[in-house]
């Protein structure tokens, strides 16, 4: 039987694969340097950088809580914004994949 781990190590390597705008990729950066953000904060950062909506942000950040499983969610109140925070026990695997990943796209650009 597969480990849990293994599963998420998987499903993150097959995340950057299709990664061309580069948006998935500086997500998970955020997430490893602020550990929790808002949709809103992460929109704000990422639009600096790149051309990006805030619903393509808000989608990309639910399929990582959903599909992944290496955030969780919390929300103080019913009239705060919803608030992603970077589970702890996928730190390290997050940032060999995300650099292991670079790495190799550097390699092949």
């Amino acid at each position: 039987m597969v480990s849990i781990r293994a599963k998420i190590k998987s499903r993150l390597e097959k995340f950057l694969e299709v990664d061309s705008s580069g948006y998935r990729r500086a997500i998970l950066c955020i997430f490893i340097k602020v550990k929790k953000a808002t949709i809103d904060e992460l929109h704000e950062m990422l639009s600096s950088r790149y051309n990006v909506s805030r619903n393509t942000v808000a989608s990309m950040v639910g399929y990582i809580h959903s599909k992944l499983g290496i955030l969780r969610a919390h929300k103080e109140s019913y009239k705060t914004p919803m608030v992603y925070l970077l589970r702890e026990e996928y730190v390290d695997l997050l940032m060999k994949i995300v650099a292991s990943t670079k790495k190799s796209t550097d390699s092949a650009a």
